[in-house]
């Protein structure tokens, strides 16, 4: 899972804990939040993504990388609590090769 590369957290729970306490406290849910993902240039990979988000209202911006191998993803979602962003990226974390920002 590479959100724990260069990480303080020594594993995926604490991380995930941390991100919800900083999340609670500079935040004022329910609000639009800007999901960022960088993943290899693969559109199974953006529809894998896009299910994540079934359901959620979001507006999307892909850009690829200079060589093309790499997309930026940034999704701009309305979400109702810290909670439902950490479960987010949990489930995009599972998906292979994805680097979330």
């Amino acid at each position: 899972m590479d959100i724990l590369q260069g990480n303080q957290h020594a594993n995926p729970e604490d991380f995930y804990k941390s991100l919800q306490e900083k999340l609670e406290g500079h935040h004022d849910f329910p609000e639009d939040y800007l999901f960022k993902f960088i993943i290899p240039t693969d559109q199974s990979k953006l529809t894998e993504i896009y299910k994540v988000f079934d359901g959620i209202k979001f507006t999307l911006g892909n850009r690829e990388s200079k060589n093309g191998k790499y997309t930026a993803c940034n999704i701009n979602a309305f979400v109702l609590d810290a909670n439902q962003v950490v479960k987010i990226y949990q489930e995009v974390a599972k998906i292979e090769g994805v680097i979330l920002l």
